[in-house]
């Protein structure tokens, strides 16, 4: 900033600025709205299913039916995508994730009465076996190693199952090396050259994502960890090479997960390369503030919306949230 008279106190006041609703408004540098928004959903088998997950107040597990509901609502909030995630009991895992390829699976049947119904919302795919497992693991195992290339073998074929039932956006989030390009040969060679991939191109072996593992019906499934394939979280200018590998191999956008406490890995991606780049607010981010709110502690609408603004301040196109038809509604008021 130069050094100019008009620049100091007291000719200058910040507060003058910030003194009426109508001035903050208009030199806002930020804004948020439900097109940043991708509402992630979990699934569960049944009709009528609507089953509180413990560890995330407010989420439910969802039947196919309650799915559809979820995703004529999100049409009306204004909300562009859904991201689905499947939970699977026990007696469904597999050593190989075998139910990962069933064009029957719930995933594929839930996506395929969505898009019956409203064409107009965009559906995102995890991709990774750790869903369907019986370790937990989100590649296969031999002799106590996870297996990169085998793996990335099923996953292609995971992810053109996904394709055919009509999911929009396939988002690998296995982590296992060249799965971007491979899943890209794949989905081009059936025909899907149109299908987008969103990377999950920086996803840490992070301690936020317990609550999900219980919505999936994974907790206490994993054996061992999975810091052999997920990055460390000490590590930064690793999240830009394999930002940079999954851009050269295809990804139409990346991922960086979790997100609030990696905002500077956001920023740095964004301002690297360009691209388009998400974050994913986890399930661990979303049941910390809705602890808080629910003791009293926090203002819990208030810290739902800055949290979100933060991954727009800090570079993000858009945001993987729990929060997303909570805070739609917020912003449509």
């Amino acid at each position: 900033m130069k050094n100019h008279p008009l620049s100091r106190f007291p000719a200058m006041r910040m507060r003058r600025l910030r003194r009426t609703d109508w001035s903050r408004r208009l030199i806002r540098e930020t804004v948020l709205s439900p097109d940043d928004l991708i509402w992630a959903l979990i699934l569960k088998d049944g009709d009528g299913v609507r089953e509180p997950v413990e560890a995330m107040p407010g989420v439910c597990r969802l039947s196919p039916d309650e799915a559809l509901k979820a995703a004529q609502e999100a049409k009306a909030l204004g909300l562009p995508a859904l991201a689905l995630f499947p939970h699977t009991d026990a007696e469904g895992r597999t050593p190989e994730g075998d139910a990962a390829l069933d064009p029957d699976n719930l995933m594929c049947r839930t996506a395929r009465a969505i898009k019956d119904a409203v064409p107009e919302i965009g559906l995102m795919a995890d991709v990774a076996l750790d869903p369907y497992t019986d370790h937990g693991h989100d590649g296969l195992v031999r002799e106590g190693e996870i297996v990169n290339d085998e793996t990335v073998d099923v996953l292609v074929r995971q992810s053109v199952n996904q394709a055919r039932a009509g999911f929009d956006i396939i988002a690998p989030s296995d982590m296992m090396d060249g799965r971007v390009g491979a899943i890209r040969a794949g989905l081009d060679a059936e025909g899907f050259d149109h299908v987008q991939i969103m990377a999950y191109a920086a996803k840490y072996a992070s301690a936020f994502y317990g609550p999900y593992r219980e919505a999936i019906g994974a907790a206490g499934v994993l054996k061992g960890d999975k810091r052999t394939y997920q990055m460390d979280p000490s590590n930064a200018e690793e999240a830009l090479r394999e930002v940079a590998l999954d851009l050269a191999e295809g990804a139409d956008s990346v991922m960086v997960k979790p997100g609030m406490a990696y905002l500077d890995i956001v920023r740095r991606v964004k301002d690297a390369f360009g691209a388009p780049t998400f974050a994913f607010q986890v399930s661990g981010e979303y049941a910390m503030i809705k602890a808080a709110a629910a003791n009293g502690w926090i203002d819990g609408e208030r810290a739902m919306m800055e949290s979100l603004l933060a991954f727009k301040r800090a570079g993000a196109d858009g945001v993987i949230t729990y929060f997303a038809p909570d805070a739609a509604r917020r912003l449509g008021a």
